[in-house]
């Protein structure tokens, strides 16, 4: 009952003119980069610094995946395409471009939300809800918020039956990050199958070769090798690392401190649970069906991913969102539950507004950011599995 009219209030308050304008959101939203950018005008955004360097290297022709401590710690682990997405916000100074790329970054997140087949109160609950989250990214001006976008425009267009341009959000996410892969996930929704297979065909060697107009093609091709190698060596660095391996992976093995068993032996269950909702392929035709596995594929993509960060969340939290609006029945006192649930301990527990001593001994210690989205992939699924997406 006090959850139920919780519930009631917070939609009877979120209802007046301020929090459901439009405006409201778009300014709010380009408010956040501004934010982000002035915490860090004074100091050198590591990760920004890195982004640039990729540019840099490449026009040099040096390794993007050796150290560079005299410029940055940590090393690339972005695919050669990378240099040439980047080179606009790296050839001005370092902190016009650091402003520039976060802008860009949200900028491109709102415009796919608000491309969502959905009606405009779900594309603005959606924004209020992951506003928090998105500043988490922007703080570390994580390429996460366009790996989002770029799925979430990779669906629009299957949708609008767009398949040259939703194979190109899919080869551009996968060329840089490799996540972008996810996309094929919404195969089966193309209506032209053989055009988005040529299309990808034809996307992914523009941009593998794209690289060698500021390089040359052996550099190139040296470059995709050692991007492999790197992704390799990162996944066993992972395993234990107390800011990676934030997914229900990490989560696993942060609980039981063990090292010897593979992360096969949960993954492959998990991309069985993922895929059974294939099999309903009669619920394909209605939209709440497709934009819950639109939701599925952002928080899987996130849960077994051993490179998972706290900003990677800004993926599965626009899953959360979705999945909670994309239904076309009542959602429970439970359903609601949930999302307190999520937004306290994934979208909070980062921040100073949550207990700085829960965060450090057993939030972060134990990966229990991915708790909350674990709970809600599984219910996903198995709403699935069992519920008629049929709009009553």
């Amino acid at each position: 009952m006090l959850l139920h009219n919780i519930s009631f209030k917070m939609k009877a308050f979120f209802k007046q003119p301020f929090f459901s304008s439009q405006r409201t959101l778009f300014w709010l939203w380009l408010l956040l980069p501004v934010v982000a950018a002035l915490t860090k005008i004074s100091k050198h955004n590591n990760n920004f610094l890195i982004f640039r360097g990729v540019f840099w290297h490449t026009l040099q022709g040096t390794s993007l995946y050796i150290e560079y401590p005299n410029e940055y710690y940590d090393t690339n682990h972005y695919g050669p395409f990378f240099s040439l997405l980047i080179a606009p916000f790296a050839v001005i100074p370092e902190w016009l471009g650091l402003f520039f790329w976060l802008v860009a970054l949200t900028m491109f997140l709102y415009w796919a939300i608000r491309k969502l087949p959905v009606r405009d109160g779900v594309q603005i609950a959606t924004l209020w809800f992951c506003a928090h989250e998105l500043l988490t990214a922007l703080f570390m001006a994580q390429y996460n918020i366009a790996i989002v976008a770029g799925v979430l425009f990779t669906y629009v267009c299957i949708r609008k039956e767009q398949d040259f341009w939703a194979a190109f959000f899919i080869m551009l996410g996968t060329f840089v990050k490799l996540y972008g892969i996810v996309g094929l996930s919404f195969f089966f929704f193309s209506k032209h199958k053989k055009k988005f297979i040529l299309s990808l065909f034809l996307w992914a060697a523009v941009m593998f070769v794209a690289p060698m107009l500021i390089s040359s093609p052996e550099y190139v091709f040296s470059q995709y090798t050692e991007w492999f190698t790197s992704l390799t060596s990162k996944n066993t660095e992972n395993l234990f690392a107390s800011h990676q391996n934030i997914s229900f992976l990490g989560m696993v093995r942060k609980i039981s401190g063990c090292a010897d068993y593979s992360d096969l032996w949960l993954i492959l269950p998990g991309l069985l649970l993922f895929g059974l909702p294939y099999l309903r392929w009669q619920q394909f035709k209605h939209l709440s069906f497709q934009l819950t596995l639109l939701a599925s594929v952002l928080m899987f993509t996130v849960l077994f991913s051993t490179g998972s960060e706290s900003s990677t969340y800004i993926i599965a939290f626009v899953g959360v969102a979705i999945w909670y609006w994309a239904a076309p029945w009542q959602r429970t006192r439970w359903d609601i539950a949930l999302m307190v649930f999520a937004f306290i301990l994934t979208s909070l527990s980062p921040s100073d507004l949550f207990p700085a001593y829960v965060r450090q001994e057993w939030v972060q210690p134990y990966a229990l950011k991915a708790l909350p989205v674990t709970i809600i992939w599984l219910q996903l699924t198995l709403e699935m599995l069992c519920k008629d997406y049929a709009n009553k």
